[in-house]
């Protein structure tokens, strides 16, 4: 055997003995969900063994509130344990947090919240006296989960509305945040090369939380301005003519941005334009007026990016074009080797 080939060897024998080590040196995680995960949770535990689902009994009383039941609460002693959560509406909450507190006190080795949607993040300021910052409540309820044996709480939290929030947090949780923005980008670099792809952002905001992540793009900015009792949105730097614009933004309601967005990019000269948000919320079925087929939209938007981190919105949306969805299992795994 030469010498060349002796040292290819053992580098390779190297690489394959560090890749075991890092395996062995993963930590095994007891995964809970909430029953509107579910189908989210099987996918994370696809993406690793050393991820196993445990189970909860979700029951009521006559009454409606929540008679609930932690399953093999004796075997995750000692173990690390995680729970997905959605906070989708306030009915579920109550019981989900019911058994978030409970789950670090069952003498756990470590607990992680995985939270992949921050619900009340866009109500995070007082413009006047009286406004009620729900965001602020929900990180206080979130920041008095119990500490483990292990420590704080780590709480996983992806493209939270305004980056001010992770400050809303105490000191008893550790918050780590995340972003869907790679899921983008790995779908983006599937299109086809002949397409000239550029990211537009439909105001500062979106353009201050993402830019960094995507400057591998030209840019787009859209502003909105006040004209009487109306906004509307204006083309503010850039040019779209000839290309693939992608919107680009932390979460969708009822579209309506996104929708002026679109209009302004197609009067300005752009060959397609697509959407990204990681959280699509679409409140009352909002998501139907961006279906192709639908009069008046038909095919404005070419594609329609979401994650899973609104399972009810995934489940309501199925494979309705211009909708795909990016899920972020794989995100949420590694996560919880951190």
């Amino acid at each position: 055997m030469s010498e060349n080939a002796a040292n290819i060897m053992e580098k390779n024998q190297a690489i394959c003995k560090e890749a075991i080590v890092s395996e062995l040196q993963k930590k095994k995680v007891h995964l809970f969900y909430c029953l509107e995960c579910e189908e989210l949770a099987r996918n994370i535990a696809s993406q690793s063994d050393h991820i196993t689902l445990q189970s909860i009994n979700w029951r009521s009383f006559a009454d409606g509130f929540p008679n609930l039941f932690i399953n093999n609460a004796h075997e995750i002693r000692g173990q690390h344990v995680a729970f997905l959560a959605s906070f989708s509406s306030p009915a579920v909450i109550f019981e989900q947090i019911s058994v978030i507190y409970l789950l670090p006190r069952l003498f756990v080795a470590s607990f992680t919240l995985v939270l992949p949607f921050f619900p009340t993040g866009s109500f995070e300021r007082m413009e006047e006296e009286g406004d009620v910052a729900t965001a602020f409540t929900m990180a206080r309820i979130v920041s008095n989960i119990p500490i483990s044996r292990g420590g704080p709480t780590s709480v996983v939290i992806y493209d939270i509305h305004a980056l001010q929030e992770r400050f809303y947090f105490a000191d008893q949780v550790l918050p780590l945040f995340e972003t869907g923005i790679p899921l983008l980008t790995k779908r983006l670099q599937q299109l086809p090369e002949t397409e000239k792809v550029i990211v537009a952002f439909p105001d500062d905001g979106a353009w201050k939380r993402f830019h960094k992540l995507l400057d591998q793009y030209p840019t787009v900015v859209c502003t909105k301005v006040r004209e009487g009792d109306k906004r509307i949105v204006r083309l503010k730097e850039g040019n779209p003519a000839g290309c693939h614009v992608v919107i680009v933004d932390d979460l969708v309601q009822s579209g309506g941005t996104l929708i002026e967005c679109q209009k302004v990019l197609a009067a300005h000269g752009a060959a397609k334009v697509s959407a990204y948000v990681t959280h699509g919320v679409f409140p009352k079925n909002s998501w139907e007026r961006f279906t192709h087929k639908n009069n008046g939209l038909d095919e404005a938007f070419a594609y329609f990016w979401i994650t899973d981190s609104c399972p009810q919105t995934v489940k309501s949306i199925g494979n309705k074009a211009p909708f795909e969805v990016l899920s972020l299992a794989g995100s949420i795994a590694d996560a919880l080797q951190i």
